[in-house]
């Protein structure tokens, strides 16, 4: 049996929630675990609950505002550019995230193959070639540069969702409800066991 951790970001900013970890709470049959939006401690957070649990697949999640649907990370690169502070006020600029690290990583799960599934279950889905530089970056590319170095046999994955509804009353950028999100999750864990 496959075992597969899912992660999901607490809020940041002023936001009182995070689709992400609102969506991967609904996840049956899976580990979770809520990621700090820290550069500082986000990688190690999830990275001990690797060490405990030893799943076959980690599977990342955070919001993506204006993003319209489901989307899965093609690549993660070793840069933390930050617009905005995080939880914890770090601000990096043009920073790598692991200094001396490879340029960037590829995903190890079957990225087209996650889109599909999402997809079947009737949720819009893409490939994504940005991660962005926040966070969410700094931790698929920590997650998979770790994994690289201990030669660990891990397949890693980013998805971004997009806002929740009632993080949008303006209605000026695209919203998925949580329920939504967390079908289209399901399906993607499906295919990855």
């Amino acid at each position: 049996m496959t075992v597969v951790l899912l992660t999901g970001f607490e809020p940041f900013g002023r936001a009182g929630m995070n689709p992400s970890w609102e969506a991967v709470r609904l996840v049956e049959g899976v580990t979770v675990a809520c990621v700090p939006c820290r550069y500082d401690d986000a990688v190690d957070t999830v990275w001990d609950v690797v060490s405990r649990v030893e799943p076959d697949v980690v599977l990342s999640v955070g919001q993506a505002d204006g993003r319209a649907g489901i989307n899965v990370e093609r690549i993660a690169i070793n840069l933390a550019d930050a617009r905005i502070p995080d939880n914890g006020g770090a601000q990096p600029r043009e920073s790598p995230s692991v200094a001396g690290g490879p340029a960037a990583y590829f995903a190890t799960i079957p990225v087209g193959a996650c889109v599909e599934a999402a997809r079947a279950a009737g949720v819009p889905a893409a490939v994504s070639y940005t991660a962005g530089t926040f966070v969410c970056n700094h931790l698929f590319y920590g997650l998979l540069h770790r994994a690289a170095l201990v030669r660990l046999a891990l397949r890693i994955g980013f998805v971004h969702v997009p806002l929740a509804p009632e993080q949008a009353v303006d209605g000026g950028v695209p919203t998925m409800p949580v329920e939504t999100t967390a079908h289209a999750l399901r399906a993607i864990v499906t295919a990855l066991a």
